[in-house]
């Protein structure tokens, strides 16, 4: 059961990278957040929905054009905390970074999330 309140959090989390538009990013956001979330990302700690929203929009305007985040895993939910795999893929077989996310909920929204990156790849043809 937690690890399906995990998933359908960290599901959530990622649709807000596919959208079609930004103006959507916050509403997916809030229900996949806690208000006051602390991010752990590649350039340090911040705190808020809004230095998330900023994190996903600025992926979203990836140079090599819009990509696409998933998941490329099962979520792994050992105690609080749940872990899984992404990959982000740029269009016409631009750049992928893949990762791990590690993220905790509280009151079934994250409430933490750790990005560790990895590296980034040329796309499987």
């Amino acid at each position: 059961m937690q690890e399906e309140t995990a998933r359908a959090a960290i599901d959530m989390f990622i649709s807000a990278f596919n959208t079609s538009d930004d103006s959507y990013v916050p509403a997916l956001l809030s229900q996949a957040l806690t208000s006051d979330v602390v991010f752990w990302g590649p350039l340090g700690r911040s705190e808020g929905v809004e230095a998330v929203e900023r994190f996903v929009r600025d992926i979203r305007r990836h140079p090599a054009g819009t990509g696409t985040m998933a998941r490329c895993s099962a979520v792994d939910m050992p105690d609080e905390w749940a872990r899984y795999r992404w990959v982000f893929t740029t269009p016409d077989d631009g750049p992928r970074l893949t990762g791990t996310d590690v993220v905790h909920l509280r009151r079934n929204l994250i409430d933490q999330i750790i990005v560790f990156a990895g590296e980034v790849e040329p796309s499987a043809a």
